[in-house]
């Protein structure tokens, strides 16, 4: 897949940036603006977004908000205000528009979702369920891959209670273990897979933008 390419959302298009190292999407602010606000001016826009936020406290949100070489409608390479999914869906929230809103509800129903699955687990291995059924994946398939993430579990358990501590080393061996049974280390796997972060939305299904 090209490390840039257009995404579309409801008849927009959104240019975006694929970061191989740290493995996530960055997204153009004034084009998602532009999707989202229906302003005449989404540049303009974003200027008075930014001030408002930086008046509310939200500085970090703003500085994660970094500058990217994307094509402009003149064919020309410009620098470009992009966040990735974490800061972007923040900047939604902010975006006072009726097409913001189904995002706004969206993350409010995730966040609730979270708080009950920290009080009974299962019901994050139900909603799994439900997501690959959806998607159309058999039930035998459902079942290997929820007991691979147990097993996946079970071993950074031991590798904790063995003193591997989180990040650098945990890449490591998870690298190793790929290695041993796809012959590519995870990142190369991944890449061979096409494989992308995608973010299911109640609304429209998939939200291209963000995935």
């Amino acid at each position: 897949m090209a490390k840039n390419k257009l995404a579309i959302f409801k008849g927009f298009k959104i240019r975006r940036h694929w970061d191989e190292k740290n493995e996530k999407w960055w997204f153009s602010v004034v084009d998602v603006v532009t999707a989202l606000s229906e302003s005449e001016n989404p540049q303009v826009y974003w200027r008075v977004l930014k001030k408002r936020l930086l008046n509310e406290g939200s500085n970090e949100t703003v500085t994660k908000c970094n500058a990217l070489k994307l094509m402009a409608v003149d064919g020309k390479m410009r620098l470009t205000d992009v966040a990735d999914t974490e800061t972007m869906l923040r900047l939604i929230q902010s975006i006072p528009s009726p097409k913001a809103e189904p995002f706004k509800l969206w993350l409010a129903r995730v966040g609730y979702e979270r708080i009950e699955e920290a009080e009974d687990p299962e019901k994050a291995i139900q909603r799994a369920m439900q997501f690959y059924l959806k998607r159309g994946y058999s039930k035998n398939w459902i079942n290997q891959r929820l007991k691979s993430i147990e097993i996946r579990k079970d071993l950074t358990d031991e590798w904790e209670n063995c003193g591997v501590r989180q990040g650098d080393e945990f890449a490591i061996l998870t690298d190793d273990i790929t290695f041993a049974w796809a012959g590519l280390k995870t990142k190369q796997y991944k890449k061979y897979k096409s494989l992308k972060k995608v973010i299911t939305h109640p609304v429209c299904d998939r939200v291209d933008f963000i995935c």
